[in-house]
């Protein structure tokens, strides 16, 4: 009986731990949140792709907690226009933080 109790009390302790783990924080998605981000990237890179006049290869696209960050070097003000409407146009964005720079 005393084996039982102390199993339980562990199976317990490591449930908590597990879910709790992977809860999100301030600084830390939660495994839900990533695979979120994830995909929002994967959107804005396809938009990214299929539109003309931007090299999207020059332009990196991080996404935490539904805000997107662009990076990079553009030729002009233009594109880094069109780069951050292209963005801000995909589903499950909040906002776009623009941190590219011209060449």
């Amino acid at each position: 009986m005393k084996r039982l109790k102390r199993f339980s009390a562990f199976l317990g302790i490591v449930l908590m731990a597990g879910i709790l783990g992977c809860a999100a924080t301030s600084k830390k998605e939660s495994t839900g949140e990533y695979v979120d981000d994830s995909a929002i990237t994967t959107k804005v890179k396809s938009a990214m792709l299929g539109s003309s006049g931007l090299k999207s290869t020059d332009i990196n696209v991080e996404t935490f907690k539904g805000v997107v960050q662009l990076s990079g070097f553009v030729k002009s003000h233009a594109q880094m226009s069109q780069a951050v409407k292209v963005a801000e146009g995909v589903g499950g964005v909040k906002s776009v933080k623009n941190d590219m720079r011209l060449k």
